[in-house]
């Protein structure tokens, strides 16, 4: 029996009662009918995408990764295709400020680079699997159901290779243009469950680049639907990372930021925190693209866990499940916490070495900071944070391109407003701070840089 699915619409199957066989998957169990539901409000929030608690997402997904069309450890490719990246994606420019204790100067720009910054080894892996695909299916016709990653040179290079966008109308994205034979790649973040499972129905092949960092989070967030607690997400809901995730916890709901985090915390105590909650209704109005279906934060948040999208600020994601932890412990009384409370570590590891190293970097003297990295990128955006929050002036650009025509700049701050402005690198020697997001390949830094260094010498001209 195959599963009919249709993301554009709501399906149940109440016959898989008992265990199913699935096309090229093998055996799942679900015990109750399997719904899955799709907001027409909201088509990109995790609500919109997520599967219903009764469907066992764990056993399917374990089942899907032994499936012959599964693929997610490459084709035997990996040495010429890391080749072909390093061609594509080095920097000789990098290369020389880590041989000099990352700081060189040319000219009269000194560069002091972050000691963590750029691509990380699940970035470089999906990037590398992706291209091993191309590769392996040379002829074939191979989607991707999201971005790789959020880098636009990335990107723009797949497009190249005739890696092609799954394509949204509306809102929702197409999956009946897909045919039985194609191959599907799944991207660094991830894919929701509801996307495997139409996938699977059609029969393609299946190319997983999914971070396992990523991975772990939903790990943990199944082991809170096991144990009944609601997942407490830190992340943002349209975020495809967190899409994904969303997907395989039970009840959920997803705070941005430690402000948000406090709503939900002054709810459970009655207002006690701070005051800043209100009634039930404003509670779910203010959280209505962010919470699961049906979810009422009188029963659901009496047991909680915390997990996060994994390029959040590392320290937010702590301070917000402390506050958590105290605030179960005020409802409920320190003997009972275990009882209410459940944490487990789903910090990246290069998430958190970026933003250690970025610390580090900016509390050294800097005249400004260069941020490179997809404007859509959530862990290069907090890099940006954290120099703004040091009050040193930051420029973070996606490419090259962003810098001119002359002293000119057009950047984004952290929240997201585009600014653009003359004469933003000062006259005579400068001092520059440099890092790149995860998802951000050297070769875009040094192009950046070499505008930088093209500035300063034409200013150099003019006063000769």
């Amino acid at each position: 029996m195959s599963i009919s699915l249709h993301l554009l619409r709501p399906s149940t199957c109440a016959e898989l009662s008992s265990p199913e066989v699935v096309p090229g998957i093998g055996t799942f169990r679900c015990r109750k009918p399997l719904s899955v539901r799709c907001s027409a409000e909201s088509s990109s929030s995790p609500a919109s995408m997520a599967v219903e608690s009764e469907f066992d997402a764990k056993v399917f997904r374990k089942n899907l990764t032994r499936s012959k069309n599964y693929n997610r450890r490459g084709f035997g490719h990996k040495e010429e295709t890391l080749e072909l990246m390093n061609r594509e994606y080095t920097s000789d420019i990098i290369k020389t400020l880590k041989e000099n204790g990352y700081e060189y100067t040319w000219g009269t720009v000194t560069v002091r680079l972050a000691e963590a910054y750029g691509f990380c080894w699940g970035v470089e892996r999906a990037v590398q699997i992706a291209y091993e695909a191309r590769k392996q299916f040379p002829d074939d016709k191979i989607w991707i159901t999201n971005e790789i990653i959020h880098n636009p040179t990335v990107n723009k290079r797949l497009e190249e290779m005739e890696v092609q966008n799954i394509p949204i109308e509306n809102g929702k994205k197409q999956f009946e243009i897909v045919d039985k034979g194609d191959v599907v790649i799944l991207p660094a973040f991830g894919a929701a469950v509801d996307e495997m499972l139409t996938l699977s129905d059609k029969n393609v092949q299946i190319v997983d680049t999914t971070c396992p960092w990523v991975s772990k989070v939903w790990n943990s967030v199944e082991k809170h639907k096991k144990g009944d607690y609601t997942s407490i997400i830190h992340g943002k809901y349209s975020h495809e990372e967190t899409v994904a995730t969303a997907s395989f916890a039970g009840k959920y709901i997803v705070v941005k930021n430690m402000k948000e985090a406090t709503y939900v915390c002054d709810y459970i105590l009655g207002g006690k925190l701070d005051g800043s909650s209100s009634t039930k209704e404003e509670f779910l109005e203010k959280f209505k693209y962010a919470v699961s279906k049906g979810f009422d934060p009188d029963s659901d948040l009496i047991k909680v866990g915390i997990a996060n999208q994994t390029t959040m600020l590392k320290g937010e994601t702590e301070e917000i499940g402390k506050l958590v932890e105290r605030t179960v412990m005020q409802k409920y009384g320190v003997e009972n916490v275990n009882e209410h409370f459940i944490s487990f570590n789903t910090i990246c590891d290069a998430t958190q070495e970026r933003q250690d190293a970025m610390y580090k970097l900016v509390d050294e003297k800097l005249d400004l900071m260069l941020v490179v990295g997809g404007w859509n990128s959530s862990n290069t955006s907090h890099l940006q944070e954290i120099a703004e929050l040091r009050g040193i002036p930051s420029y973070w650009i996606d490419s090259e391109q962003r810098i001119g025509p002359g002293n000119k700049i057009a950047y984004k701050l952290n929240h997201g407003e585009l600014v653009e402005k003359e004469n933003w690198l000062p006259e005579g020697p400068v001092t520059i701070g440099v890092t790149s997001g995860a998802s951000t390949p050297d070769k875009v830094v040094e192009d950046a840089l070499k505008k930088v260094f093209d500035i300063k010498r034409e200013e150099a001209l003019q006063v000769a």
